[in-house]
């Protein structure tokens, strides 16, 4: 179900703010200095400070620097007033309500809110909204902060319901641009101006979570089997490439198995059983090396003889 956000009722002007109690006030005590002098008007100074500090105490109003003030004039439209002191008229002038102009922030969700492939998202999202017009906003909504709600969250699930999944978990800021768009074009006739709206988190079902977990698992084993794979290939084809050269050149073939014998056994003595192939091989190499080290002892001996 929905959750509807709970806004505070609209602020009315008090009777008594920080300049009209203090004025009221000077003018009930100078009756009081007035009436101290003549016994017999006394009455009459007294009840004149008391009369002149109600009409101050009606008349004399404040707004705050990010305050307007909706006056009616016997039930019609007198205008908007402030920021500042203003006056108006006692029991003639209404000061129907005060708007707040500053930016608020009003936070909207929706659960179970069917994508449009059909997948249930919980879906939060905060609105930034302002009034620009306060004249049409008092006097065409009857309460313009909640219905400013009611439109961003059924304008939300409009979209959520429009969109897909994957689009509201990549592509925020395309949908944080249309309700902005749809949110401000409802609004903008109440004097309402929307400067923003940003969805905070989609939250999935568990059983969704899991299985989008489970596959994001899977493409993560299968890339790592295609890797192990190219490795494998290239190393094939070194082997490859590594057996021809031994297939042109067969004494480099013995030479790297006697290398390979000697790296398995240079730290650590070991008895190796080698075939008889292999031994000849080997025995074939060192008769060569042997016949290659007399002829150059014989060679030497020679040059010394001269």
């Amino acid at each position: 179900m929905p959750t509807y956000p709970q806004l505070s009722a609209s602020r009315f002007p008090l009777l008594v703010n920080s300049i009209s109690a203090p004025l009221a006030g000077i003018c009930v005590l100078a009756g009081l200095v007035a009436s101290a002098g003549d016994a017999h008007d006394r009455p009459y100074f007294l009840l004149g400070g008391i009369v002149l500090g109600i009409c101050v105490l009606l008349s004399v109003r404040l707004c705050s620097a990010w305050e307007r003030a909706v006056v009616l004039r016997a039930g019609k439209i007198k205008g908007v007033y402030g920021p500042g002191i203003f006056l108006t008229v006692p029991f003639l002038d209404q000061v129907t309500e005060v708007v707040d102009q500053r930016i608020r922030t009003v936070p909207v969700n929706t659960r179970q809110t069917l994508t449009r492939d059909t997948t249930p998202v919980d879906v939060d999202a905060v609105i930034f909204w302002m009034v620009h017009d306060p004249l049409r906003a008092v006097t065409e909504l009857d309460a313009f902060a909640a219905s400013v709600s009611m439109v961003a969250l059924t304008t939300l699930r409009e979209v959520v319901s429009s969109s897909d999944l994957s689009v509201l978990l990549e592509d925020r800021r395309r949908i944080d641009d249309e309700l902005r768009e749809q949110i401000a074009r409802k609004t903008s006739e109440w004097g309402v101006t929307v400067q923003g709206v940003e969805i905070r988190d989609v939250q999935l079902p568990a059983s969704l979570q899991d299985a989008m977990s489970r596959q994001a698992q899977a493409e993560r084993e299968k890339a790592a089997r295609v890797t192990l794979a190219s490795a494998e290939r290239a190393v094939a084809l070194e082997l490859s490439e590594a057996a021809k050269s031994y297939e042109a050149s067969p004494v480099a073939l013995q030479i790297l198995q006697i290398n390979r014998i000697f790296e398995m056994n240079k730290d650590r003595g070991t008895t190796i059983l080698m075939p008889t192939t292999m031994a000849d091989s080997m025995a074939g190499i060192a008769g060569l090396n042997i016949a290659n080290l007399a002829a150059a002892n014989s060679e030497t001996e020679t040059a010394r003889g001269s």
